[in-house]
């Protein structure tokens, strides 16, 4: 006897449906997989709006903390960054419907943030920290590889496109997701008339990033758009993502000193300028400034929060040496550790190592330059020798730095 092909789920037969799909004991038609899919979405979304309300939602004195135990100093730039967070949290509880206020019409509406400080400050460890703390995906990108659509390098999409990948491609997670924008200043607008040349990669990634910052539907190319141009979109709404963007702008100290220079007159002109403290002129960074650099006016505006990073002094690198949970010295200890060696180094050769940055000028990131530099040829030796202990002299960081050049450490 002949087997009717019917439908197992509703029970029509073939010539009744659209198309009927074999499997190995049965058929199912074009209608009931339609229905499956439906049914399956809405599990997925009750699913998400679930995990929602399990957020873990940190007051912003508890990320502070947080960051405290890892980076040292920029209480400033920390409070901004944790309202930040903290802010986006209450935004996706918003949505998800938790919340005394969620059913009313008023919509809260994020706030990007732009930080302002010197390399090697502090800008891509605080938002490192965070990443490790937050439960939204979240990716760090660099500018200075962006360029218009049609030219060499990324497209503005390729910043979606990382944050895809995070979020293991779950649309609905990554349009929650915090993106952090390193270089910044890099795609500043090269020239003062923006109509003599096109500036590929400044004032037209600038115009890029707006739709993303503003908060817009982007049609994303999940495997990146030029090298799989046949590939399908996914369409990703950027309003809820929060982004955060830092940069050094080199130079931007002339703009703001020129600037405070001119409000100084007056009969009060002497005292005010005795209020300036020169050393540190980022803390005075204004939006203005930021317009003068090379930033145009709309992504300005997109990037409502503006704080700087101070600059660390000799103080603050001698904490950063040892303090931290993940101070460079505790990482060194644990890798000889880890070969049964007990590494031990003096005051004195932290207060030298401390020194040649500040001579260098190199910053947080070239401590690590000038441990590697004292360090390597033990590291090269000592696994191969059976010994105990090692210890670090002053006398021995000396010789080992007598013929490094700052030159040398920056591009390490």
């Amino acid at each position: 006897m002949k087997r009717e092909d019917k439908c197992s789920f509703c029970g029509r037969p073939r010539e009744d449906v659209g198309m009927l799909v074999a499997g190995v004991n049965g058929f199912i038609c074009d209608s009931c997989i339609k229905q499956a899919y439906e049914i399956v979405e809405e599990e997925f979304k009750a699913t998400q709006a679930k995990s929602m309300k399990k957020l873990s939602l940190k007051k912003p004195t508890e990320i502070k903390e947080y960051l405290d135990q890892y980076v040292i100093g920029q209480d400033e730039a920390k409070k901004f960054l944790s309202v930040a967070v903290y802010n986006h949290y209450k935004r996706l509880m918003q949505k998800s419907g938790k919340g005394a206020d969620a059913d009313d019409d008023v919509e809260i509406e994020k706030s990007n943030i732009i930080l302002v400080g010197e390399t090697g400050t502090g800008k891509t460890l605080l938002a490192r920290t965070i990443a490790r703390l937050i439960d939204v995906p979240f990716t760090i990108v660099d500018a200075t590889v962006l360029t218009e659509a049609g030219y060499v390098g990324e497209d503005i999409e390729s910043i979606l496109t990382r944050l895809l990948q995070v979020a293991d491609y779950n649309v609905e997670a990554a349009e929650r997701g915090i993106v952090f924008i390193d270089e910044i200043d890099k795609i500043a607008r090269k020239g003062d008339n923006p109509s003599i040349t096109r500036d590929v990669s400044g004032e037209g990634v600038q115009q890029g990033l707006l739709k993303l910052l503003e908060g817009s539907i982007v049609n994303v190319p999940p495997q990146g758009g030029r090298k799989h141009p046949d590939q399908k979109m996914i369409p990703v709404n950027t309003k809820n993502i929060l982004f955060i963007c830092g940069g050094a702008f080199d130079g931007i100290k002339t703009k703001i000193a020129n600037r405070l220079n001119s409000r100084v007159v007056g009969y009060n002109s002497d005292k005010d300028k005795d209020k300036i403290d020169f050393n540190n002129l980022l803390q005075y960074v204004a939006p203005q400034d930021l317009k003068s650099f090379g930033l145009i006016p709309e992504i300005i505006g997109r990037l409502p929060i503006l704080t700087h990073l101070d600059p660390l002094d000799r103080d603050a690198l001698r904490r950063i040496l040892t303090e931290p949970k993940n101070s460079l010295i505790k990482q060194y200890v644990k890798m000889f550790a880890i070969d049964g060696i007990e590494l031990v180094i003096g005051e004195d050769v932290l207060n030298f190592i401390v020194d040649k940055a500040v001579e260098f000028k190199v910053g947080a990131r070239g401590l690590r330059s000038i441990c590697e530099t004292i360090l390597m040829d033990k590291m090269y030796e000592a696994p191969s020798k059976s010994m105990k202990k090692l210890e670090i002299t002053l006398d021995y960081a000396t010789e080992r730095m007598s013929h490094i050049s700052a030159a040398k450490l920056k591009q390490g």
